[in-house]
């Protein structure tokens, strides 16, 4: 009965907080999360020695920070490196992802479970574990293999790869999980073979979840500083290790350029947020697909 009366007085039963305080709590989550963003902009458009100073108000704007990033640092290079990395990655990773998916979901065999467990234990797995050992591998390839990994774009590319799959095959087999068979099996008696299928009526379809799987396999590769560190050279850096480098060499100097060092931010930063505005709807049907 109190149910039924909270719905017909406009009330949320399921709300945990009342609706001020939750209002509230929600202000001040955004608070803490645009405040830095906003910061980092404003600081961009600072001259350095108010930056430096510890100014937060500018006194005058100055497009000059922007300009100069782009020979103060190898930024543009950084930038082609990851979008050329990431983009590869994120491709690839959607398209086995959903292929490893459907055969998952659609088939059953030995083994099948223990596959889909370990894609989650996997995710457990901290990346700096495993740094030594894949550097080690990658070193030693010159010698067993006559070819070089480290230092190669393509090997950052593998490296990315053998991390995103896991965390996208799942999410594929979370959405694969919610799609009818009976339009597979419409296919099928079409005269459709299983590849003709997976290519004509799963993807298409599960389009959503495709996004969602290419979209986490990008961040994983442009947010990552620890392995690019160590598995490139300047030629192959990627834009977070040449703004992670820039950042540390700051350190000390007599004027930090730091107004510098935040529109390389802001720029470092502004793909994803495209990319986000642009797959936003997208993003939201392909993580609650799966769950219907």
């Amino acid at each position: 009965m109190q149910a039924t009366d909270r719905r017909r007085s406009g009330v949320d039963a399921t709300a945990i907080l009342p609706p001020g305080l939750r209002r509230a709590v929600i202000a001040v989550l955004v608070l803490l999360v645009l405040a830095p963003c906003a910061y980092i902009l404003v600081a961009s458009l600072m001259p350095d020695i108010e930056v430096a100073s510890g100014a937060v108000v500018p006194s005058s704007v100055t497009l000059e920070n922007w300009v100069a990033i782009w020979t103060t640092v190898p930024l543009a290079q950084g930038l082609g490196v990851s979008l050329l990395v990431c983009g590869v990655v994120a491709v690839l990773s959607a398209l086995l992802a959903v292929a490893t998916a459907y055969v998952l979901v659609r088939f059953t065999f030995v083994g099948r479970i223990t596959f889909l467990r370990a894609l989650v234990g996997l995710q457990s797995v901290p990346g700096t574990l495993l740094l030594l050992p894949l550097f080690v591998v990658y070193a030693s390839a010159p010698t067993y293999l006559g070819i070089t990994v480290v230092g190669t774009t393509w090997g950052l590319m593998i490296t990315y790869l053998t991390f995103a799959l896991p965390f996208a095959t799942w999410v594929m087999v979370t959405y694969l999980r919610g799609m009818p068979v009976e339009l597979e099996e419409a296919g099928l008696l079409d005269g459709l073979s299983r590849i003709g299928v997976l290519r004509r009526i799963v993807l298409p379809l599960s389009a959503p979840g495709l996004i969602v799987a290419a979209i986490f396999s990008f961040l994983l590769g442009w947010n990552d500083v620890l392995f690019a560190s160590v598995l490139t050279q300047p030629r192959t850096r990627t834009a977070a290790v040449v703004l992670q480098a820039f950042g540390a060499s700051q350190e000390g100097g007599a004027l930090p350029l730091y107004g510098q060092v935040m529109s390389s931010a802001v720029v470092c930063a502004a793909p994803v947020v495209v990319l986000y505005l642009i797959f936003q709807r997208y993003l939201v049907g392909g993580l609650t697909g799966g769950l219907k």
